[in-house]
């Protein structure tokens, strides 16, 4: 006992810099590397993200307890959530509010009876594309949020037509921008508002597993919208 005792106080310096560093991880600010391609295009597989997780909430560190709430998800925002439905961490995109109507028919959405506005886009260097061909388009959702969205050719989502679902008060409907390829709110339900922990401001690195893990240098630096 008192060798270990001896041994922390040798090493104290590196063990409060530990602390340290795990409390502003879990309150602050975080990294997440993106392990599937539920958000592509606009998060790419192997792409290390920036979280910011006093977007929302200055939370106790290690608990979903909010000291400070700081604002709310908007829509359009790509949010990272601590989700008891699937036991996992994921990040989506924030596209009802709660309150909000919601439907989505042949992959269309419907928010509160309005449509959302499409054009159609190009997006290249998606390994994916090569043995699922897909087609991408701008989507817009009011209020100045507008993303890619990537679509499968030949296999839809079963889905592509969901609801009309009213968004029940606390909650929030989640999507991934690759509509066809993402396991989210249609499938698992609503996110309460606790379980949204931080939004994704930007992708630190990429590292490509297509191709042994070589850097895509392009990707560094760009900011998520």
């Amino acid at each position: 006992m008192h060798a270990f005792a001896r041994f922390l106080l040798r090493n104290r310096g590196f063990f409060l810099f530990l602390l340290g560093m795990l409390v502003f991880r879990s309150a602050l600010a975080d990294w997440n590397t993106v392990p599937t391609g539920s958000m592509q295009p606009t998060i790419h597989i192997g792409d290390r993200i920036v979280v910011d997780r006093m977007a929302y909430d200055l939370r106790l560190p290690f608990t979903h307890v909010s000291l400070w709430h700081r604002a709310d998800p908007r829509r359009g925002d790509i949010v990272i959530i601590d989700s008891a439905a699937t036991g996992e961490r994921l990040v989506k995109r924030v596209i009802g509010l709660p309150g909000d109507t919601v439907a989505l028919r042949s992959n269309v959405l419907y928010i509160n009876g309005h449509t959302a506005h499409y054009r159609p886009a190009q997006v290249v260097d998606i390994a994916a594309d090569r043995a699922l061909p897909a087609s991408y388009a701008m989507e817009s959702l009011g209020g100045g949020s507008e993303h890619f969205i990537r679509l499968s050719r030949y296999l839809p989502s079963p889905a592509s037509n969901y609801g009309p679902v009213t968004i029940t008060a606390g909650h929030y409907l989640a999507m991934g921008d690759n509509r066809d390829d993402s396991y989210d709110s249609r499938f698992f339900g609503f996110v309460p508002r606790e379980e949204i922990v931080g939004r994704a401001r930007f992708v630190a690195l990429s590292l490509d597993p297509a191709r042994h893990g070589m850097p895509r240098a392009n990707r560094w630096g760009l900011a998520l919208h």
